[in-house]
């Protein structure tokens, strides 16, 4: 490859950003021809920043994405989540390397579902040999999933459940004080469907009684807010 490999670092952890780039120097030393240009930002409004400007610049080919960042301040993206959906929409062949804390089951297998992320690596599964080893798959012969990922993704297909983006948004704007009658006015549902939803995942996370609490803090707990 003659190009430097545009990649765009989307992680809050200053030292986590300079695991990457060694990393990434360390491919290069392995693989002469891989080379990189690297930029980087530390949440989703400097991400979207960066990304609308690579959308003018000639797109962009590699993306680190952490799932636990803050939402943006518009309260449009409340995830790296949906960073990554927003990511997928504008550049058709970008490919995405996530690297999480969460090992939760339906945290893992809503990314799998919802992104098809190229590389995915939890990152008590890490090692410095294994990341870089990663980077490599992903841009030569993806997917790479990290031990964790795997056995997850060898049990998905026997979970139907998929925690989707008005899902997440409910619990977003629940977490936030705000009541089920106010949702209708910030979410396009009725009251009925929404509080089905909610019923929903209720279920799932296993949570009784007719408070928000508990559910609220399992989902915070689980990286869905």
């Amino acid at each position: 490859m003659n190009k430097p490999i545009k990649v765009l670092l989307i992680e809050d952890e200053p030292l986590t950003i300079d695991v990457y780039e060694r990393a990434l120097k360390a491919t290069t030393s392995l693989n002469g021809n891989l080379k990189f240009s690297i930029d980087s930002a530390n949440n989703c409004d400097k991400a979207m920043a960066k990304l609308n400007m690579a959308e003018t610049n000639g797109g962009i080919d590699l993306v680190f994405l952490d799932m636990r960042l803050p939402p943006s301040k518009d309260g449009k993206i409340l995830s790296g989540e949906d960073l990554g959906i927003k990511i997928r929409s504008l550049f058709k062949d970008v490919k995405i390397l996530v690297c999480t804390t969460f090992s939760d089951c339906y945290k893992i297998s809503s990314i799998l579902k919802n992104l098809n992320p190229d590389g995915f690596l939890v990152k008590n599964d890490l090692s410095f040999p294994i990341l870089v080893e990663a980077i490599g798959n992903v841009i030569l012969e993806p997917p790479y999933y990290s031990k964790t990922v795997m056995k997850i993704f060898r049990k998905q297909s026997t979970n139907d459940f998929i925690i989707d983006n008005i899902d997440r948004k409910i619990l977003y704007e629940l977490s936030n004080g705000t009541k089920m009658n106010e949702l209708p006015g910030v979410l396009p549902l009725s009251i009925a469907a929404l509080e089905r939803r909610k019923r929903i995942l209720k279920d799932v996370f296993n949570v009784n009684g007719k408070g928000d609490r508990d559910l609220i803090l399992l989902a915070q707990e689980k990286g869905f807010i």
